[in-house]
């Protein structure tokens, strides 16, 4: 069953390479258009048929709530699993505990933003109010 599972990823990988080959030889108007997002299509289902293979339902549908909230970062998540995949570093499918530590350490990869308030001396300040008395 593992094998046939690397095998069907195999396929769609090579499936997504002749398309990316195939649209790159086109030139010109509107039947380029057509190819690429013809090429876009398919690339999307080759993804699906992908993410399908190497998800349990309930880590596609945790994937899915993310891509709600934040879609840049489900696709990072989808990059990272389909490469993992390809590579053969998937022995099964992944679970959504498995989903979550990936989830946790890409989060731990990226560096947080700050924000840093800088205010000028010498403005108005309260305290020479009290001066004032």
């Amino acid at each position: 069953m593992e094998d046939s599972e690397l095998e069907q990823i195999r396929k769609a990988r090579l499936e997504q390479l002749k398309a990316q080959g195939g649209g790159k030889a086109a030139s010109g108007g509107s039947g380029s258009q057509e190819q690429a997002a013809q090429r876009q299509q398919q690339e999307a289902e080759a993804r699906k048929s992908v993410l399908n293979q190497i998800l349990e339902p309930e880590a596609a549908d945790r994937l899915g709530r993310i891509r709600l909230v934040k879609e840049q970062r489900a696709t990072d998540i989808e990059n990272r699993l389909i490469m993992l995949a390809q590579s053969g570093q998937l022995r099964q499918k992944v679970t959504e505990d498995q989903l979550k530590e990936l989830l946790n350490a890409m989060a731990d990869n990226k560096e947080e933003e700050k924000i840093v308030v800088s205010r000028r001396k010498g403005w108005e300040d309260d305290d020479d109010d009290l001066l004032d008395l």
